[in-house]
């Protein structure tokens, strides 16, 4: 036996019903499909459901648009600022963790301009605020940017 006098069992094979090739074939004019309507034509609409409110017009709209580049920072401002520190004394991100000032483990540090700051500060961070960068320097401060780690995947 050879691969070729290979055939299927009698009755296994049944031959495919040919539609709407004519009144004879018993399945023509129609083919099937009844009369009319959007299923006797040729395909429905996607997301069509019968007439019902399709799921894409009953779900409501998002507003806005998110980044996925958006920088979260963890924000404090010169007024707490100058309550934790001494004067002269250098304010890091490590320092502000540590006096409990910013919460975020390893969120970049912004510092913001609300309150006021009567001490000379050496203050880094990863971002600040105009009013904050003014009242540090207005007081005698020193303001040091430190670079932002690239965030990973972009």
């Amino acid at each position: 036996m050879k691969v070729h006098h290979l055939k299927p069992a009698p009755g296994a094979h049944k031959a495919k019903s040919r539609k709407g090739r004519g009144v004879a074939a018993g399945k023509g004019k129609t083919a099937g499909r009844g009369t009319k309507g959007t299923g006797a034509r040729k395909t429905t609409p996607v997301g069509f459901e019968g007439g019902q409110m399709p799921l894409q017009r009953r779900l409501p709209k998002l507003a806005g648009f998110t980044s996925r580049n958006r920088v979260e920072y963890a924000t404090v401002n010169v007024g707490r600022i100058d309550a934790a520190f001494d004067d002269g004394a250098e304010v890091t991100p490590d320092a502000l963790r540590e006096r409990g000032l910013v919460r975020r483990g390893s969120a970049p540090v912004k510092i913001l301009g609300d309150g006021e700051l009567t001490k000379s500060l050496t203050v880094a961070a990863h971002a600040f605020t105009a009013t904050a960068r003014d009242k540090v320097t207005a007081g005698g401060g020193t303001v040091r940017d430190i670079p932002r780690r690239p965030s990973a995947g972009v």
